[in-house]
């Protein structure tokens, strides 16, 4: 098949263009570079199939293509609250632009919504009926309530107009190709660890986080995109509950390091626990998360250990 992701040169975006072209489709990666890399995508440059465009999705684009999978928008606080009404724009005005494709080329769509429109939540673990507990107007809300809009315009495409859809609800990931300085907790512990540096952790850690792995993450998009029992709602995410302390040790005992723990302040919003039920994706789509914690963050840390390194020569 041919197939439109965008967001292809970030970090889960990266991943699954490589698993598509190994799949044997034609991938098109459409990225504006904001938090995606070249240096994400260098070595499928040379694949014939595979193409890059460099575009915002916030402006209509018309390719022919039979998949299209919509993972357009910075996904970490730092990165969507630098520009919040982008943010805004990116999720809905993207989403509408990819659904007016989707319907005008007949082509399947999948939306990567997150864990996010469940903000802080009551339920535990979340499964994908409850509505969530989500702040309207508070710092992170220009990503939250955006992935929920992203979600009803689906939904809305799909009932008004029967265009072909999925979505899923992505939890927590983790691997090689995050940004060092996306502000997310595994990329910061990490390099706080190798460089030596305090790590730092916001309220006292006992706040839990469950953490999947990108390999795990794109298997179990691409099976969601080609079942034909749920459109979804559907989590993906590793059902392992960590709390933000364990973490942080793992990651000191990984990498041998010697730095100290410190304590900052909790951000506003910042949900208290986090973790997927994923039954649907279990018996649905027969996926599970394959990769243990420790097994995922020693491939990440030999990813960072490389590039912080050798700068010149990114992993």
């Amino acid at each position: 098949m041919r197939i439109l992701v965008t967001g292809g040169a970030g970090f889960i975006g990266s991943h699954l263009c490589e698993r598509l072209l190994n799949d044997g489709h034609e991938v098109i990666c459409l990225d504006n570079f904001f938090t995606g890399r070249k240096e994400n995508i260098a070595h499928l440059m040379d694949n014939p199939v595979f193409e890059v465009i460099r575009h915002d999705v916030i402006e209509p684009v018309l390719v022919e293509v039979d998949q299209i999978y919509n993972l357009a928008c910075p996904a970490s606080p730092v990165h969507y609250q630098y520009n919040p009404v982008k943010t805004i724009k990116t999720n809905i005005m993207g989403t509408l632009n990819m659904l007016g494709l989707a319907k005008r080329v007949r082509a399947r769509i999948l939306q990567a919504s997150t864990s996010e429109v469940y903000g802080d939540p009551k339920v535990h673990p979340q499964t994908e009926t409850y509505w969530g507990n989500a702040n309207p107007i508070g710092l992170r809300a220009c990503y939250d309530e955006g992935k929920r809009c992203a979600e009803t315009l689906m939904f809305a495409y799909n009932r008004q107009n029967g265009v072909d859809i999925r979505v899923i609800r992505i939890f927590n990931t983790y691997g090689p190709r995050m940004l060092e300085n996306d502000g997310r907790v595994v990329s910061n512990f990490i390099v706080q660890a190798l460089k030596g540096e305090d790590m730092t952790i916001y309220g006292d850690g006992s706040q839990t986080r469950s953490f999947c792995y990108v390999d795990d993450m794109v298997e179990g998009m691409i099976r969601m995109m080609n079942n034909d029992k749920v459109i979804g709602p559907v989590n993906i995410g590793n059902p392992g509950e960590f709390t933000v302390m364990e973490l942080a040790s793992m990651i000191r005992k990984i990498t041998k390091s010697g730095s100290k723990i410190v304590h900052r302040p909790l951000p506003p919003d910042d949900p208290v626990q986090r973790r997927p039920d994923i039954t649907i994706a279990s018996k649905s789509l027969g996926w599970k998360p394959t990769i243990a914690l420790e097994q995922g963050l020693v491939r990440s840390i030999e990813y960072f250990s490389e590039r912080i390194n050798n700068p010149k020569n990114p992993a």
